[in-house]
């Protein structure tokens, strides 16, 4: 099986276990040539720890039952993407708006702004430029072809 069967086959498994809890969705699923998989989960209003060892044991007991790998010999990882990571699916767009994002754009440019809006093809942020009398606060929508990455930005 090659490293891409393996990640098809580990990604069904994966959604035979989420079919139960639907509010929890699969971001990526990474693997090492050593069989260090790595599974990156979210949920509509985030996912605890509790949940990602659930989900771990469910997925370990149906990959060691499929005996994808001989004698057990590898290694499973289920977390959520953390803080950092930027996002990659529409439903990461979704739960995240109101809160304060940095979008890289294809082009090189970096915006920060609220995000307020997540359609189709495109998010919609306000986005504030200058401080006092001159500050100005514009509204931008962002097709997601023109982005490259979007991270979600903590303000305290």
């Amino acid at each position: 099986m090659t490293i891409d069967e393996q990640i098809q086959q580990i990604e069904q498994f994966l959604q035979q276990v989420l079919e139960a809890t639907p509010e929890y969705f699969c971001v990526s699923v990474k693997m090492k040539p050593t069989h260090n998989i790595k599974i990156y989960l979210d949920g509509d209003n985030g996912i605890t720890i509790e949940a990602c060892v659930k989900i771990n044991r469910q997925l370990y007991k149906l990959i060691e039952a499929f005996a994808m790998y001989p004698e057990g010999e590898f290694s499973l990882e289920v977390s959520s993407p953390g803080l950092g990571e930027p996002l990659k699916l529409h439903r990461q767009y979704t739960k995240n708006i109101g809160r304060f994002v940095e979008v890289a754009f294809t082009d090189g440019t970096v915006k920060e702004g609220k995000l307020l809006e997540v359609l189709e093809n495109e998010i919609l942020i306000e986005h504030t430029e200058g401080k006092g009398k001159k500050m100005v606060v514009n509204q931008i929508i962002v097709p997601f072809v023109n982005i490259k990455t979007t991270t979600v930005q903590v303000k305290f």
